[in-house]
């Protein structure tokens, strides 16, 4: 029996390991590097396209309950990711290009899996798995469109750029990480306030790169802000943003710092550092006046420049069970970034649920409709969810999950709220299992 799945991703990658080791034949098709995104810069599966962190790896944090999920769930790609780590206090980050070709190798060398590097131009007939992510292809989101007979939302996305550690000057840089939590591993810039607002005149100034006609007048993603349009509601939103200071201090100086730029380790050699929180449109030229305006980035080499591409997610309230199964079509799912789960861990777990629920559904078992207690559960019954009026994507919080009893006083210690959260969800779902 076979699957298609199309989109080699995260999701993509997950589903098709999932129903691999499960006995099933997967067609995995791919359209890079004939048909280029826009954004990627490989042909390797499960590329880090953004960020390379996969967010908090404490399990007290709801995307560390959603990777503890994960492993429950018998995850293929958070085992690559913990393999390929890299410093980053408490959050899961990876060299990018070791995970990649890692996924990339473990795919080519299953003998279940059949890499095909094709573009799909329609959805195909079959059991079908689509992941092909928010930057889905024109044809092929033409066919989903007419499938779906809904209207496509869409929202953009920003990189963030990358740095050369050989460039960057330590007799200002310093390294800590916020509170002192976990390894000092990430970088920091500090600026007093002069230097900030020189900062901040070139920002709210500088040029961007202008939209395509079919791009304008669609939506940012909330939590991935460039950072010119964070800097657009006040002067002082980047301070209690991706900038402030706070916990963050010079042990050689003990100076109060006016605003941070923190960056973050993005390969196994410790060679290349991302700006965190700094996804950007503007124009090459202007990125590069600004970095080097950053103290201790004045003469930084910069490997790679922000872009800003558009992300393309289906109205999932309307077309999705908390399954991932269409409600129209039942050999038919959909995973990742495409469904509107926003984040990469996110995307990895989506394609674990479908992955494992389409062989469920060939093998004529229930499907998985895990709880909304869980935060797996909890992102797909999110989704799922026909009452919304105007979905936007969604990460994994706190928010979406079923509340537990808390006293005013429990409410209150954000801590201990994480931990009997995550201690229900990871009960309820080894119960859920043991009961399947």
């Amino acid at each position: 029996m076979e699957v298609t799945i199309t989109g080699a991703g995260l999701a993509g990658s997950e589903a098709a390991l999932q129903l691999a080791k499960r006995g099933f034949k997967v067609n995995l098709y791919e359209m890079r590097p004939d048909v280029q995104t826009g954004a990627h810069t490989t042909h390797d599966c499960a590329e880090f396209v953004c960020s390379n962190s996969l967010g908090s790896d404490d399990i007290t944090n709801a995307s560390g309950l959603l990777k503890k999920e994960m492993e429950i769930l018998n995850g293929e790609l958070i085992k690559i990711a913990r393999a390929c780590r890299i410093p980053a206090g408490n959050a899961l980050a990876v060299d990018r290009h070791k995970f990649s070709m890692t996924v990339t190798e473990k795919i080519e060398q299953n003998p279940n899996i059949n890499l095909i590097r094709k573009e799909v131009t329609q959805i195909p007939e079959g059991a079908v798995i689509i992941a092909s992510g928010p930057l889905t292809s024109s044809k092929l989101a033409d066919s989903i469109k007419e499938f779906t007979q809904s209207e496509y939302l869409y929202f953009f996305d920003a990189i963030a750029p990358i740095v050369e550690i050989d460039s960057i000057n330590f007799d200002i840089a310093f390294w800590a990480s916020r509170y002192d939590k976990g390894e000092a591993s990430y970088i920091n810039c500090p600026m007093n306030q002069q230097q900030y607002e020189k900062f901040y005149n070139i920002l709210t100034t500088a040029p961007k790169i202008e939209r395509h006609d079919f791009e304008k007048g669609a939506k940012f993603f909330e939590s991935c802000l460039p950072i010119e349009v964070l800097a657009s509601r006040g002067v002082d939103t980047l301070r209690f943003g991706p900038m402030k200071p706070v916990g963050l201090a010079d042990k050689r100086t003990n100076e109060k710092n006016y605003a941070v730029v923190q960056l973050r380790q993005d390969n196994s050699a410790k060679t290349l550092f991302n700006l965190v929180g700094f996804q950007t449109n503007l124009k090459w030229g202007s990125q590069k006046e600004l970095l080097h305006s950053i103290p201790g980035l004045e003469n930084a080499n910069i490997v790679r420049y922000g872009v800003m591409h558009r992300n393309t997610f289906i109205n999932s309230p309307k077309l999705l069970n908390p399954t991932l199964q269409t409600l129209k079509r039942k050999d038919l799912f959909f995973a990742g970034q495409i469904t509107g789960t926003e984040g990469y861990t996110e995307s990895i777990a989506s394609g674990l649920l479908a992955g494992i629920n389409m062989a469920r559904y060939l093998n004529n078992e229930p499907l998985l409709e895990l709880p909304p207690q869980t935060m797996l559960g909890a992102l797909t019954h999110y989704i799922s969810n026909p009452e919304h009026e105007n979905f936007q994507p969604i990460n994994s919080n706190w928010g979406i999950v079923t509340p537990v009893e808390l006293s005013k006083k429990e409410r209150k210690n954000k801590k201990l709220k994480g931990e009997l959260l995550a201690k229900r969800a990871t009960e309820t779902l080894r119960n859920y299992l043991n009961d399947k």
